[in-house]
């Protein structure tokens, strides 16, 4: 029985502070809440942080970034995409918005990143972008991936939906040498914007197509048309473009979360820390951390039940939800999803790792505002679970 005595944990909650009301009601009254001035702050701020000399586009969602990045990379009918079945679907089905097909792939039974040597099997005369996710927060084998793509001439679009503020070998996630990286602002992420997104490249003529597609094929900004004290109304449509911009008010939210974000991966590591010291002596195994010179971002924290264990993964997630906690599932696979299943002909044995981790996980709550308490209830609970 769910105990009416303890406030719910629950799986996520977004850190919003007094700075992010008080800017967007600012935002509100100002009389520009579309994609205007807070847009263009949050894009420049966002540029610096990732530490390079790449375009930061603002989008209303990651998968709409997803999706002008490969439009831009001219990606369409005939063209293959390899994607890991341990993903959400939106990095998939941007693939076949442009008449595509995905190539789904294993990963790794440690990292639960994409696996290499899957990817180079999948390589055929069709293929013509890699999507790297970095799931969880943990970085992919950059280097072997981008090697990967030089040696077969292909394009990388970096998911980095989980992976703000992720390092790679010291350089940080959007500032390596992938063609395109798209981050998320989802209400769950390390940061947040509500709905929001970040594309980010270092290649102008990439950064000129998706700013055009991501407002109806518009080679202006709106802001430019309408702040102007001339007449300066008129505009050309220059491709059958898409519904992606930024708000400000989203926007307005995104400049006080990233300003805030280092303390939120401290905050993150703290916690996650707690958690492997807690839990090392469950029969559970535990999520891999950066062993490279990098660090992980901790968006996720996903438990894996050992063999062992006496109680299986939906069991856990029941008896959780029974003592006032929220727990979740990254991911039920891609290759389980109907769609993806019929379409592709895909079986569960196509993908062993992927669905041995998948049928163990569970993702713990791990968020910046959670108390000390709230964590110690969680690690009670799991030991009171498993132990």
């Amino acid at each position: 029985m769910k105990s009416n005595q303890q406030e719910f944990i629950p799986f996520s909650l977004p850190d919003i502070g007094d700075e992010e009301v008080q800017s967007v009601t600012e935002t509100l009254l100002s009389g520009w809440v579309t994609s205007g001035p807070k847009v263009k702050i949050f894009e420049s701020d966002f540029q610096n942080f990732i530490c390079n000399s790449s375009e930061s586009i603002a989008v209303n969602s990651a998968t709409a970034g997803l999706h002008l990045a490969l439009e831009s990379l001219g990606v369409g009918k005939g063209d293959e995409v390899i994607v890991p079945s341990l993903t959400f679907t939106a990095t998939a089905e941007v693939v076949r918005y442009l008449g595509a097909d995905v190539k789904l792939v294993d990963v790794d039974p440690i990292t639960l990143n994409i696996d290499i040597e899957a990817i180079r099997e999948a390589i055929t005369l069709k293929t013509r972008v890699i999507m790297p996710v970095h799931y969880a927060g943990l970085s992919c084998d950059m280097d072997e991936i981008l090697s990967l793509a030089k040696e077969f001439g292909l394009k990388v679009v970096e998911d980095a939906a989980h992976a703000l503020p992720t390092t790679y070998k010291g350089d940080m996630v959007g500032s390596l040498n992938s063609d395109i990286t798209v981050f998320s602002f989802y209400a769950n992420k390390t940061m947040t914007t509500g709905e929001g997104g970040m594309v980010v490249t270092r290649h102008l003529d990439l950064a000129k197509r998706m700013k055009i597609m991501r407002l109806h094929g518009i080679d202006r900004d709106a802001f430019d048309r309408f702040q102007s004290i001339k007449p300066a109304w008129y505009y050309g449509v220059t491709a059958p473009g898409f519904k992606y911009n930024m708000t400000d008010i989203a926007a307005a939210m995104g400049i006080h979360q990233l300003r805030k974000l280092p303390g939120f991966l401290d905050r993150r590591q703290y916690l996650a820390q707690r958690y492997f010291e807690a839990l090392a002596d469950l029969p559970l195994i535990l999520p891999a951390d950066d062993t490279d010179g990098g660090s992980h971002s901790w968006h996720l924290f996903v438990i894996r039940l050992q063999d062992d264990a006496r109680i299986n993964r939906d069991e856990l997630i029941q008896f959780l939800s029974d003592k006032g906690i929220g727990a979740s599932v990254h991911y039920v696979p891609l290759h389980r999803q109907p769609y993806w299943r019929d379409r592709y002909q895909l079986t569960n044995d196509m993908f062993p790792e992927t669905d041995k981790a998948y049928l163990s996980m569970a993702s713990i709550p791990l968020y910046t505002a959670m108390s000390d308490e709230q964590q110690n209830r969680v690690i009670q609970a799991l030991h009171e679970a498993l132990a």
